[in-house]
């Protein structure tokens, strides 16, 4: 378990760890980052890299820190009412995103390109420190099944907007985006068929695999 107080006379050299992990992460994405790389870039011994963080996992972690508090913008996405909630979200990642406060979260987006691990760790905390905590609030059923998949719209439209550039959305203004967007994650967040149908469809599985296996053994007699 990595320690999390600062060595006497290291005031700052953990936020200093984390800003070169994210230029460093930036650059080269979470396959190829190093602690190693990530102390040269921060100018520290890779001991204190460990010290603070315990691995390349866990500087990555914190480094994905978001950089507003929840706890602080999801009363006022709340405070209107559950109608245009998706749309309200998709603005605020967006905001934050073309933000300089989100530029270091939006270049850990980029960095997870081509590594299923980083794209998991970066699903999980999204899900977990915004939409969980805003499915908590909206008190729903399923809510992590419900979180993951707004956040992998989310991060998906990060990708495409900012990391592929796809048009019309790399060009488009965040009003638009969220217009186009908003819909979606509204649904899986509030509509009650996004669990029901998957339950069903459970369901009819669960009926169907049985009567296809048995008619796949009376083919073979």
């Amino acid at each position: 378990m990595p320690r999390t107080g600062r060595r006497p006379g290291a005031g700052g050299t953990r936020e200093k760890i984390l800003a070169a992990a994210r230029a460093h992460f930036s650059e080269v994405g979470y396959e190829s980052g190093t602690v190693r790389g990530i102390a040269g870039t921060a100018g520290v011994d890779p001991a204190l890299v460990l010290h603070y963080f315990g691995s390349k996992e866990g500087v990555f972690r914190a480094a994905m820190d978001f950089p507003i508090d929840p706890a602080e913008f999801i009363p006022r996405l709340l405070a209107p009412g559950l109608d245009g909630l998706g749309e309200r979200l998709t603005r605020f990642f967006l905001d934050t995103w073309d933000s300089p406060a989100g530029r270091p979260l939006l270049g850990m987006i980029r960095s997870v390109v081509g590594n299923e691990t980083a794209a998991a760790l970066m699903r999980e905390f999204v899900s977990r420190e915004v939409l969980g905590r805003l499915a908590k609030a909206l008190d729903v059923d399923r809510p992590e099944l419900r979180t993951s998949l707004a956040a992998s719209s989310l991060i998906g439209l990060a990708m495409l907007r900012y990391v592929v550039k796809v048009e019309p959305l790399a060009s488009a203004t965040s009003d638009q985006v969220s217009r186009w967007v908003g819909p979606a994650v509204q649904r899986y967040l509030t509509d009650p068929g996004v669990t029901t149908r998957m339950a069903t469809r459970r369901s009819r599985d669960g009926l169907v695999a049985p009567r296809l296996r048995r008619d796949q053994a009376r083919l073979r007699s």
